[in-house]
């Protein structure tokens, strides 16, 4: 069951029986996210309240960089809207990130958003939450504002593995050096992105490689390059297949976008919402003088990626 998505806290109705709320950016909702996300909805079933996320768009180190943030995001908000939802929590407040939140002090942001706008009676936050103008507010300051304003503030520490916190600054790391099994630990399933199926130029079918074409949605992707990949969403079982993540440098592109071909497939898909899940990472995109060398190299992609997933049946 989807949560309730709530777009502005002007379109939130009064909470009289008040609520158990966390906030932060949740890009890629990881594990220790979820681990967090589940102590804010057993308190909330506890109280007999509902549990609430509050989350920004565009993300504010994104809005403080003025759109052009060199940080890759794991998640569009639509993908975090899903995951946080696949939590079981039960209202996620999307708030836009913009001059007035940005210079809301610790005080005002505490009484606008947790007071007034959300009656919160507990706040769960993570151990390096810092909200305000100029990040000047932290959990003890929260903690304080609560004994004045009647709401509880609990501390989650941060969810270790294998001696080293999990957070989504790491998983973009992993990403960057194609570490997937690392980065499966960290988010307790692979690494995906979703979106609909657009119409491309249909340069990969006058070459026998028809392409379902995925807009990104993202300044920065944090996945580049070649991956043998599996595609949910259009049958009952995923779909193998080969994609690349690029600027299509050999035809002259410019704009990022995720193209996947499906092997051993052809129907027309155009419309559909899919997940892409990344497997392995084949190599990284390059330049080739020609359309044919391009040719003959996406033949070997698509070989690698066949065989990937033939060996990864066999180990099974």
């Amino acid at each position: 069951m989807a949560a309730e998505l709530i777009r502005g806290l002007y379109n939130l109705a009064p909470l009289k029986t008040g609520c158990v709320v966390t906030i932060g950016n949740f890009d890629g909702v990881h594990r220790g996210h979820q681990a967090l996300l589940e102590q804010v909805k057993a308190r909330a079933e506890a109280l007999g309240v509902p549990s609430v996320v509050i989350t920004f768009e565009p993300q504010p180190i994104e809005y403080f960089a003025g759109g052009k943030s060199d940080v890759p995001r794991l998640m569009r908000w639509r993908e975090k809207f899903y995951a946080l939802s696949q939590c079981g929590i039960d209202k996620i407040l999307f708030l836009r990130f913009n001059r007035h939140l940005a210079g809301l002090t610790a005080d005002e942001f505490i009484e606008e958003l947790l007071v007034k706008g959300l009656n919160a009676k507990d706040v769960l936050v993570g151990d390096d939450f810092r909200f305000g103008k100029a990040r000047q507010g932290d959990f003890e300051f929260l903690k304080k504002a609560g004994e004045k304003n009647g709401f509880a503030v609990e501390n989650m520490t941060s969810v270790v593995l294998n001696g080293e916190r999990i957070s989504s600054t790491r998983i973009r790391e992993a990403l960057a050096v194609a570490d997937h099994d690392l980065v499966k630990h960290y988010l307790g399933q692979p690494y995906s992105m979703k979106g609909r199926v657009v119409h491309g130029h249909k340069r990969g079918r006058s070459i026998g490689f028809p392409t379902a074409n995925i807009n990104l949605h993202r300044h920065i992707a944090p996945v580049k390059g070649v991956y043998a990949v599996r595609m949910h969403g259009v049958n009952v079982t995923p779909i193998t297949g080969v994609a690349n993540v690029g600027v299509r440098p050999t035809i002259g592109g410019t704009r990022s976008l995720l193209e996947v071909h499906l092997f051993d497939f052809d129907q027309d898909i155009y419309g559909k919402h899919v997940c892409v899940e990344f497997c392995k990472k084949l190599r990284d995109e390059k330049r080739y003088d020609s359309f044919e060398l391009l040719k003959e190299q996406i033949v070997k992609d698509a070989e690698q990626a066949r065989a990937f997933f033939v060996a990864e049946k066999t180990d099974r």
